[in-house]
């Protein structure tokens, strides 16, 4: 357990291994930990040490800022990265975390060897209409005013990933603060990255799960048309957590990505 005073605020952030760095980058409503697996399996290889950090608003970092953007999530990561003395790594992003980790290859190239996201959307509209319609500030009001409410939809969202994401994501929500919760999803639903990702010529990868319900799988095809030497895999029987629901797979595509 680590943690990072900064002008903005104090970032924490989890680290585990030894070797070349690699950044992970968490979704909404979630925190490092949605990588803990993926982090001792990764830093078992004795190649990489790992990084897994909070975002303003969520974990056990600072919720004072008034940022909750993608873009100022995107330099977070990269101020994180100086302070911590990484000159260059590779980004891998869940979900919102991956939507930051291509705006901070965008932004931030010289930043950035490679890329990868997982379930993440390229198009806001890709996300479920109920994180949708959370991105709304009467509607996420109204949600942070009737917790139960806001329980019975993260349930209902999260039918299908299993008791124990449910648990996650139910104690990361009940550790942030209702401006992290509406102005992060509330920007996320607004972005585009389309015109953008062709600019991308790192090495990039995408792992969607088929059968997601969170963020459109169709996500794969735009990522892969938009960035033709990106690699791209969709795992049949994975929906929104790859590494939770695949975690043999997830980690054979991502060790592959790295090490080549």
């Amino acid at each position: 357990m680590g943690s990072l005073v900064t002008t903005e605020g104090v970032v924490h952030y989890e680290m585990d291994g030894r070797g070349a760095p690699v950044v992970l980058l968490h979704g909404w409503l979630n925190s490092w930990s949605v990588w803990r697996t993926t982090m001792l399996s990764l830093s078992d290889t004795k190649r990489y040490r790992i990084y897994a950090l909070d975002f303003w608003g969520w974990g056990e970092s600072d919720k004072r800022t008034a940022q909750f953007t993608l873009s100022s999530y995107a330099s977070m990561v990269v101020h994180f990265m100086e302070a911590m003395g990484i000159q260059r790594a590779p980004v891998v992003g869940h979900s919102m975390g991956g939507t930051v980790a291509l705006t901070v290859a965008l932004d931030f190239p010289d930043k950035v060897d490679k890329v990868a996201v997982v379930g993440s959307p390229i198009v806001g509209s890709s996300l479920n209409l109920m994180l949708q319609l959370a991105g709304q500030k009467n509607i996420a009001r109204l949600l942070w005013r009737i917790p139960y409410v806001l329980d019975l939809i993260i349930w209902w969202v999260l039918a299908r990933e299993g008791t124990d994401t449910y648990a996650m994501i139910r104690r990361d929500v009940s550790r942030t603060t209702m401006e992290a919760f509406f102005r992060s999803i509330n920007d996320l639903r607004k972005t585009d990255l389309r015109p953008r990702l062709p600019e991308i010529h790192m090495p990039a990868l995408g792992v969607f799960g088929r059968r997601d319900n969170i963020v459109n799988p169709n996500q794969a095809r735009l990522m892969a048309q938009a960035i033709p030497q990106a690699r791209v895999e969709v795992i049949p029987n994975a929906r929104h957590f790859p590494m939770r629901d695949e975690p043999e797979r997830f980690l054979e595509i991502v060790s592959e990505f790295l090490a080549n």
